[in-house]
């Protein structure tokens, strides 16, 4: 009789085992089952769109100058503003010094071709245009480019 117990022990005990080492049965549906416990899918992640980037659009625009050598003052129409040396340091002005402005738009002037400071360039325009230069040609002295400006 022993040997009809230790048969029906071994024989549930081995279920039992190969039961428990076979873990998760898989069914359709991605669906889990576990032996005797219900397992539920995971929950959906959810991953936001990109958002728009907005890129402002950017405008440059450049300094320009125009110089009266007669004055050794620039002026710079975007900005409307005038650079000149006061001593030994260089100035930023809404008005030309010790001058009207009309006066000084009558007075010879050249257009420049830099976009900087004017201090980085005085001493080649100096050289290029002395205090008496004047335009070759018949508007001498007229500030032609200002006259365009006011139109």
């Amino acid at each position: 009789m022993t040997k009809i117990k230790y048969s029906k022990i071994g024989l549930i005990s081995c279920v039992a085992v190969i039961v428990a080492l076979t873990g998760c049965v898989v069914e359709g549906r991605g669906r889990h089952r576990e032996v005797g416990v219900y397992v539920a899918p995971p929950p959906p992640v959810y991953i936001a769109p990109p958002r728009p980037v907005y890129v402002e659009p950017t405008v440059v625009v450049e300094d320009n100058y125009v110089y009266y050598p007669g004055y050794e003052v620039y002026y710079n129409s975007y900005r409307h503003q005038y650079y000149y040396r006061d001593g030994r340091a260089w100035v930023t002005r809404s008005a030309p010094p010790h001058i009207s402005a009309e006066v000084l738009f009558a007075s010879p002037s050249v257009r420049l071709d830099f976009h900087d400071s004017p201090a980085n360039h005085h001493a080649v325009i100096v050289k290029q245009y002395p205090k008496r230069w004047a335009p070759p040609g018949p508007g001498r002295g007229r500030g032609e480019e200002h006259e365009k400006r006011r139109e």
